[in-house]
């Protein structure tokens, strides 16, 4: 069967994906209530307490929201750098000891069938990380969270058959949005989060014959729109590449509803 995957949310509301092998199923992220969480598993017909660990990209409250409660109720195994377990204390509640697990930055691990490799990003976190997911030859990565995407970046994701890659903003309307100044000049810095137009080209250097599908994630419900994110992402790439060369398919994800199962040996 090889990878597959959901998104189950994504946006400033909430973020969460499950990744599952023949053998193997984690949550990336619990960002929503565990209540949520756990309807949107039963959706795609995962049981939480069938989950072999949820991963931790990092501490900020869109992606942990429901990460003590469910990890909890269902005595789960939570993996994260050290600094990030540091900022995290003091939002989630206790955690056993014995599933409070250390995954470094750089590390990859064997969940059964499902090699899960954390990457570092820019973000204004304690230590925000991605993740590339290997089953076979078949390669997912999630990135979004990014202030930029680094040449270590794309070195990490490069060669994906399906990424989840963030798109966050529209830099015109992020400016003249209602955030205050100082929000617009995060989001809009190195450790902020990545706007169609960076998508795009960063997407160019990244996207090669073998991507299939990339997923344009972590939309901002003030400051962009889907079939603005699309166009912008897909000009930008049109712009720099050849009329011969490769275009993977954008897809959509969404804050209020979960993806359809994404399977990575599906053409």
């Amino acid at each position: 069967m090889g990878i597959r995957f959901s998104v189950l949310a994504s946006g400033s509301t909430g973020n969460a994906m499950v990744v599952a092998t023949e053998d193997t199923k984690v949550l990336v992220d619990a960002g929503l209530s565990a209540k949520k969480v756990d309807s949107l598993l039963k959706e795609k017909d995962i049981s939480a307490a069938d989950l072999d660990a949820i991963l931790v990209t990092h501490e900020h409250a869109d992606h942990i929201k429901g990460l003590g409660a469910i990890a909890r109720k269902y005595d789960l195994p939570v993996y994260a750098n050290e600094k990030t377990w540091d900022a995290l204390d003091k939002q989630i509640g206790d955690i056993a000891e014995d599933k409070r697990c250390v995954m470094q930055t750089g590390e990859a691990r064997d969940f059964g069938t499902l090699r899960v490799e954390s990457y570092g990003i820019s973000h204004d976190a304690a230590e925000p990380v991605g993740y590339c997911f290997y089953n076979e030859d078949q390669k997912l990565s999630l990135a979004t969270d990014l202030g930029y995407m680094s040449e270590k970046v794309k070195e990490q994701i490069r060669d994906s058959d399906v990424m989840v890659l963030e798109s966050n903003h529209d830099i015109e309307m992020l400016r003249v949005g209602r955030y205050p100044w100082n929000i617009k000049r995060r989001i809009l810095s190195d450790l902020g989060h990545l706007s169609n137009e960076a998508a795009g080209i960063g997407l160019c250097d990244v996207m090669t014959s073998r991507t299939k599908r990339v997923y344009l994630a972590h939309l901002s419900r003030d400051h962009n729109m889907m079939d603005l994110a699309r166009l912008t992402v897909n000009n930008m790439v049109e712009e720099r590449l050849c009329e011969d060369d490769h275009r993977a398919e954008l897809m959509d994800t969404y804050y209020d509803r979960a993806t359809a199962w994404d399977r990575l040996d599906e053409e």
